[in-house]
């Protein structure tokens, strides 16, 4: 996942905004406690994301995949005042820790965790997002990108997260790697979609950034 000289890494970030407090606290907690912490957003590409946010000033904020809620805190730093974050995930187990943060980082009132399918939950949804980050399963992106594109409003931006699969893309897919080959569908159907324009951003594990014209 790491692709920059760890100097080079320390100087980028080094020269990034810091994180706030409640961040760095769920970014440590985040690693004591639960599984696969690598899967967290991060110090740059959660100051990635929330710029974003603070340029576009969204007022809603779709997200598919909500770990511990770091890069849910972080995209709802730029929302508009009236403005809500909706977030899915399947894991019920993280929940409770995703609302403490949520509430020590002020946004209890902003962002709302659905716990399911976020295949069953999307359908349910009115589309009218601004913005949408997707760091869920990695077979679905491309079904996640068909149930939203059609309805979201011109200028809308979707961010995918680990589009370079720690540079698997660029290899041959192994036997019964479905994550990578998924990817690899994934990103060929952005490229090739002339609704939308776009650019594969090399931060961290790679961000498809997407926008619908």
């Amino acid at each position: 996942m790491e692709f920059l000289d760890e100097k080079l890494d320390d100087y980028v970030n080094a020269h990034t905004s810091p994180e706030s407090e409640v961040l760095s606290d769920l970014n440590r907690q985040t690693h004591i406690k639960v599984l696969q912490p690598r899967m967290l957003s991060g110090h740059l590409q959660g100051r990635t994301l929330s710029l974003f946010s603070k340029m576009m000033q969204p007022k809603r904020i779709l997200e598919i995949g909500t770990y511990t809620g770091y890069s849910a805190i972080c995209l709802a730093e730029g929302l508009k005042e009236e403005g809500q974050l909706i977030t899915i995930d399947l894991n019920y187990e993280l929940e409770e820790m995703v609302k403490e943060y949520v509430n020590k980082a002020g946004f209890s009132n902003q962002i709302e965790m659905k716990v399911g399918d976020a295949m069953e939950i999307i359908p349910t949804l009115d589309k009218n997002f601004d913005l949408v980050f997707i760091d869920a399963d990695k077979s679905n992106y491309s079904n996640y990108y068909d149930l939203l594109i059609d309805d979201l409003p011109s200028g809308a931006i979707i961010i995918a997260d680990n589009v370079l699969w720690s540079g698997k893309v660029i290899q041959a897919t192994k036997k019964n790697d479905v994550d990578t080959e998924a990817l690899k569908i994934f990103n060929k159907k952005i490229q090739d979609d002339h609704r939308v324009e776009n650019v594969l951003l090399p931060i961290r594990d790679g961000l498809m950034v997407i926008r619908k014209k």
